[in-house]
């Protein structure tokens, strides 16, 4: 019998897609098998989940995973496996859960001072099966079914959520809410389009790159809807990410004086540097923020990337050719 008073060895805890919110406990030397028959320790009721997909269990206090020869793969991190160890704060995808690996002392507060683990029937492991209600329990925690891969950004962040999709070859419309909305299309894997607000005038890669670069809020992967882009991303979803993530180091690496996307840029009058001191492409620049103003707008606007085009304000910024409003 499991002992409800012991903090577990590790916890399963599923952050994305039908299960998202659940918590699978797992004992020291427990076994695990995972699937779609009713029968196994972890039941997931869903299409993409073969009848008997993985097996987790210990090997000299260690935790493996194996796939047992599923259709659709089980992967880790973003890698698919065939077996592999497992550490703490590993991501595995299987049909469209990603469930993430947690020390056993950080799972969820019960709901009550004695919570109730779900057992197998004839069984001392812990069980998780949804195929008979909307909402399934585990020890102390609840979640409900939402039939996709879904989740907080701040617990799957976007590069690897990305790499997940990319090895899995999914297909779909990502949709991203925070502050604002954007949207990352999909196509066997492969990333072929992004836009930020519905903002179809602003480059696709330049939408991708800003997206990287979100830290909160909620992703959902939608149906695919067929659409196709004149301007179509045609770089692998692994380039994209590195330009992207070079971009994004870059960028924090400018220091303090880097401005947000909302702010303004104001050019003083008289202007007291001299012109003849700047490159072409500073002009160019200096060009676009008295054009535009808004930092953003002027990003948007400009032919260069938006690292190169923020080197160029900061640069300015420095020399006292514009201030930030």
């Amino acid at each position: 019998m499991v002992d409800v008073n012991r903090p577990p060895a590790y916890v399963l805890k599923f952050i994305s897609g039908k299960y998202q919110g659940g918590e699978f406990y797992i004992e020291n030397g427990q076994e695990v098998i995972i699937g779609r028959s009713s029968d196994l320790d972890m039941v997931l009721v869903e299409d993409m989940v073969s009848r008997r997909h993985s097996r987790i269990s210990f090997e000299a206090e260690e935790l493996y995973i194996e796939d047992l020869g599923s259709t659709n793969g089980t992967f880790v991190n973003g890698e698919k496996i065939s077996r592999k160890k497992l550490k703490v704060g590993d991501r595995i995808l299987v049909g469209t859960s990603i469930i993430k690996l947690v020390a056993g002392t950080e799972a969820s507060s019960a709901t009550s001072s004695t919570p109730e683990p779900v057992r197998r029937e004839g069984g001392s492991g812990g069980s998780f099966n949804a195929s008979t209600t909307q909402t399934f329990h585990t020890r102390g925690s609840t979640a409900t079914m939402t039939g996709s891969i879904s989740g907080l950004i701040e617990e799957v962040p976007l590069p690897d959520l990305l790499q997940l999709f990319s090895t899995s070859k999914k297909s779909g419309v990502l949709l991203l809410r925070a502050e604002r909305e954007g949207r990352i299309y999909l196509r066997e894997g492969r990333v072929y389009y992004a836009v930020i607000d519905n903002n179809f005038e602003t480059p696709p890669d330049k939408s991708f790159y800003r997206l990287l670069a979100w830290s909160k809020g909620t992703f959902i992967l939608e149906q695919p809807t067929g659409e196709r882009f004149d301007n179509e991303l045609d770089a692998s979803t692994e380039a994209l990410m590195m330009e992207g993530m070079r971009q994004l180091d870059e960028v924090q690496n400018l220091g303090g004086q880097v401005p947000g996307f909302e702010d303004n840029l104001y050019i003083d009058q008289p202007l007291i540097p001299p012109l003849r001191s700047l490159t072409p492409e500073l002009l160019d620049t200096l060009q676009l923020i008295h054009n535009y103003g808004n930092v953003e707008a002027i990003l948007n606007s400009s032919l260069a990337s938006d690292l190169e085009t923020m080197q160029d304000i900061v640069y300015l910024i420095k020399n006292e050719y514009v201030r930030v409003m």
